[in-house]
């Protein structure tokens, strides 16, 4: 198997083991992992080197599984992996926002020229396509649709036992610097919420907001710790259901939406807020 991302502290790394073991014990593989150790390689590069593996142990006739960075975009992965190669979850989100002119128009036209190179190769596949969430569903054609298996996240999630514990700490976030995350990140309502006196936390990276604790990237058990002690998060309306939300839910952490996402929420529906991050009365 081949990871470019295998890490305890980033979605990609926790999705990746997460398939593993469904691997593990749905399939009963055993299971040998290659992946990338220098992180300045990691994304871009790696997955050409992950393909030059795959081809590596499928000439020695052993069954090779490409676990991520899977994003359906990336055509070249499903163009050149071997034949039969087992696919981890599929990723990538159909929102993007217009503030960053570039950014949107890319995602929006070329991503989409992309999607529909990718389908072509997924089509001649004979193994299932399982995607990580539906969130792409509606690029898809009915064939492909009919071929895969949606929501692999939610679908098999399973969450630490942890002992209840005060919630004390008032919203836990995931904070990324990507030009698309950040254009759907509500500084301003955040910054508000510091000023008023709640305790915030924040995962991944620097969040400069005063009066806000940053934890920096943690092991997942260390995150789920705190989201164990946490009441609120704040959904990304790039992806709903990101790794990050979907402990948060299990945790029984109440999730703060904006209303012109609440159509995209399937499952955990008792557990979304619909807020106005500009008009929230504190």
């Amino acid at each position: 198997m081949w990871a470019s991302d295998y890490a305890e502290n980033s979605g990609e790394g926790n999705l990746a083991r997460l398939f593993t073991k469904y691997l593990i014990k749905r399939k009963n593989y055993k299971i040998k992992i290659n992946k990338m150790n220098n992180i300045k390689y990691n994304k871009y590069l790696s997955p050409f080197i992950g393909i030059s593996y795959c081809w590596k142990y499928y000439f020695v006739n052993k069954k090779v599984a490409y676990i991520n960075y899977l994003p359906l975009w990336n055509f070249f992965i499903f163009m050149f992996l071997p034949p039969k190669t087992i696919l981890g979850p599929i990723t990538g989100g159909a929102k993007y926002s217009s503030r960053h002119k570039l950014n949107f128009l890319i995602r929006k036209y070329l991503f989409t020229l992309f999607y529909k190179i990718s389908e072509c190769f997924l089509l001649l596949r004979s193994s299932e396509i399982i995607f990580s969430t539906d969130l792409l569903k509606e690029k898809l054609s009915k064939k492909l649709k009919q071929k895969s298996k949606f929501n692999f996240l939610i679908k098999n999630m399973r969450i630490l036992k942890l002992k209840n514990k005060k919630k004390s700490i008032d919203l836990i976030l995931y904070y990324r610097k990507h030009i698309n995350k950040e254009s759907f990140f509500p500084k301003k309502f955040i910054r508000r919420m510091a000023k008023s006196g709640a305790k915030i936390s924040v995962i991944g990276d620097k969040l400069n907001i005063k009066n806000i604790k940053n934890y920096g990237y943690l092991q997942n058990i260390n995150v789920q710790r705190l989201q164990a002690q946490s009441k609120f998060t704040i959904a990304s309306g790039e992806n709903i259901y990101s790794i990050f939300t979907v402990e948060c839910l299990l945790h029984d952490v109440k999730v703060l939406i904006e209303k012109k996402n609440y159509s995209q929420i399937n499952f955990f529906k008792k557990n979304f807020l619909v807020t106005n991050f500009d008009k929230i009365n504190l």
